[in-house]
């Protein structure tokens, strides 16, 4: 039996902690002596603390101090509002630790797919904490990097839907840190994949190998409700298999491959031992001693080990053969064997149809070689967009297709960069007429959000005429401190309007179908507008806005659904 060398180095440490602990309890009794206990019941805590997993040390970021004072809240720039139909998209410039928090007002458990590109941490100035950038000289660069993403992931955890999945692409430098924090973050057993992604081909960088891929991690929020991950058929095998086609019945003209309903791997399976007629009379099973008693097509028998077995059951066979699916060909090898145990002149097969398998999609694999940066570089380029180490479009239109999350997917990217995932999402929407909505954040350094991000997004919208509408806010915050909450409660309301946008993918300006009212003054004199009373369709209203009846049958009268705000919007003014 092995010894736990490090359970044991614990116990000696409590041992001698209870020994402390009683002599200092038997010593007359004073503060210093109630201190040292409470000191001591801190340091059993720690020694009986986690056990197992990633150990870093917790660093605290600029944004933790701001947030500790102040409240963040949205603003938009109305000059960068892009209006051209479809769903409402949303880009926030502004650290994404504060949105994150904002969004979990809005989004929690909403959110269908993630997709981030963090930085990869690698000391060459790809990595900013409290505005530096962490070298590779750096003591806690690692543990730096990892309290960084802990507390955003922690976030995005409570974002997705118990359906959810997110996808995080890394390099190997921190691959196997960031594995260990997302399993505690996500579970272990809601890792789907570890898969590698071919980045380019060639190169001679480093000294040992040439660094051509990196990581994508794959988690679900519970993999008990994830669906399935179903890709596209390869290509290339669909050309070398699937080359039969039909030439008569209701599936003319259609391709498909011959497959033997015979396999020798198949273990015995009751109802799966059975006679075929073929084509001249004759009667063939697989290989085996034991033979049905009656010779007929169909006719079965429980097979005893050792025994072959067709694929398919009795009653399915019998199905198939009336819609044309089993196909017989010359055997030279005799595989399949007679009632009297003779080779039989023929092979079965059964035909499986290219459209079936298409709609059916095929299991992906854990690698992608597809998707090399060089086409992110030629993406951009075409746009006229200045940016490096941005992932390709391709790569995460694959990566969202394959979730089954569905036409109307709400998809978040909360390190945008160059805006790639929205690229991906307005492309897969064109592609099956989905209604998908992207939100994007990322910081203005270098003016990225503005000159990079919404560009980009602005950019694809006109080339491609999409049907695609953008609203760009910036993360703002107010002073919370030594305030009470009547002192900021109105600069709060002023940004309930944003929220409410956010979470209902909707836009306000120049929209005469919805309104919005915050106060009961503000409800009187919508009802008391006329025009915008009688074009409006849905109203949203404060949770602590009460109509009077007649305003109430005012409501009802003209068809308006009311929606109300609800009142988690409000907390940082009851919380404080």
């Amino acid at each position: 039996m092995s010894t736990n060398i490090s359970k044991q180095k614990r116990e000696d440490l409590l041992a001698k902690i209870k020994e402390i602990r009683t002599f200092i309890s038997a010593a007359p009794q004073d503060e210093n002596t109630g201190n040292l206990l409470t000191y001591l019941s801190d340091l059993e805590k720690d020694v009986n603390g986690k056990k197992y997993g990633l150990v870093f040390e917790e660093h605290c970021e600029e944004i933790d101090e701001v947030l500790s004072t102040h409240t963040p809240v949205l603003t938009e720039d109305g000059s960068l509002f892009i209006d051209n139909g479809g769903q409402m998209n949303f880009l926030i410039e502004g650290d994404n630790l504060a949105f994150l928090q904002l969004l979990e007002k809005t989004h929690k458990g909403k959110i269908d797919l993630i997709y981030i590109d963090p930085p990869y941490n690698t000391g060459n100035q790809d990595f900013i904490y409290d505005d530096r950038y962490v070298n590779s000289d750096d003591l806690f660069s690692h543990s730096k990097w990892i309290s960084f993403m802990n507390v955003r992931l922690q976030v995005a955890k409570k974002l997705l839907k118990n359906e959810g999945i997110i996808f995080l692409s890394i390099g190997d430098i921190e691959l196997s840190d960031l594995k260990l924090l997302c399993d505690e973050i996500f579970g272990e057993k809601n890792c789907l994949a570890i898969v590698p992604r071919l980045m380019k081909t060639g190169g001679n960088k480093g000294r040992f190998f040439s660094p051509n891929i990196d990581y994508v991690l794959v988690y679900a929020k519970n993999e008990a409700e994830a669906k399935d991950f179903k890709g596209e058929l390869d290509e290339e095998l669909v050309k070398k298999l699937y080359n039969k086609i039909e030439t008569e019945g209701p599936r003319k003209g259609q391709r498909y491959r011959p497959f033997g309903l015979y396999q020798s791997s198949l273990d015995e399976r009751p109802n799966q031992r059975y006679y075929i007629e073929c084509p001249d009379g004759t009667f063939a099973i697989p290989p085996g001693d034991t033979f049905p008693k009656t010779i007929a097509d169909g006719e079965k028998v429980l097979p005893n080990k050792g025994d072959g077995c067709w694929r398919w059951s009795q009653e399915r066979y019998l199905i198939e053969k009336e819609n044309g699916n089993i196909l017989f060909t010359p055997s030279k090898s005799g595989v399949l064997v007679q009632p009297n145990g003779t080779p039989s002149k023929w092979n079965v097969y059964t035909k499986i149809w290219l459209s079936d398998r298409k709609e059916e999609g095929q299991t992906p694999t854990n690698f992608i070689s597809k998707y090399e940066n060089r086409h992110s570089a030629k993406e951009l380029k075409e746009l006229g967009v200045a940016f490096d180490f941005s992932k390709p479009t391709g790569l995460i239109q694959y990566l969202f297709s394959l979730t089954g999350a569905g036409k109307q997917a709400v998809c978040l990217d909360f390190f945008a960069g160059s805006g790639t995932t929205g690229h991906a999402v307005m492309n897969l929407n064109a592609e099956d007429g989905g209604n998908r909505r992207f939100i994007l954040c990322t910081n203005n350094e270098n003016n990225i959000c503005r000159e990079v991000t919404y560009e980009r997004i602005k950019r694809v919208i006109d080339k491609e005429a999409y049907a695609a509408s953008l609203k760009y806010f910036k993360v703002d915050y107010i002073p919370v401190s030594e305030r009470m909450y009547y002192e900021y409660a109105d600069e709060l309301l002023a940004h309930i309007r944003e929220l409410v946008e956010l979470e209902n993918g909707i836009n306000f300006t120049g929209n005469a179908e919805v309104g919005i009212v915050l106060t009961e003054d503000e409800l009187t004199e919508f009802i008391q507008n006329g025009e915008a009373f009688a074009k409006c369709r849905k109203l949203y209203m404060g949770h602590d806005v009460l109509p009077s009846d007649e305003q109430e049958c005012a409501l009802k009268k003209g068809g308006i659904e009311i929606g109300i705000i609800p009142d988690y919007y409000y907390r940082d003014l009851q919380e404080n």
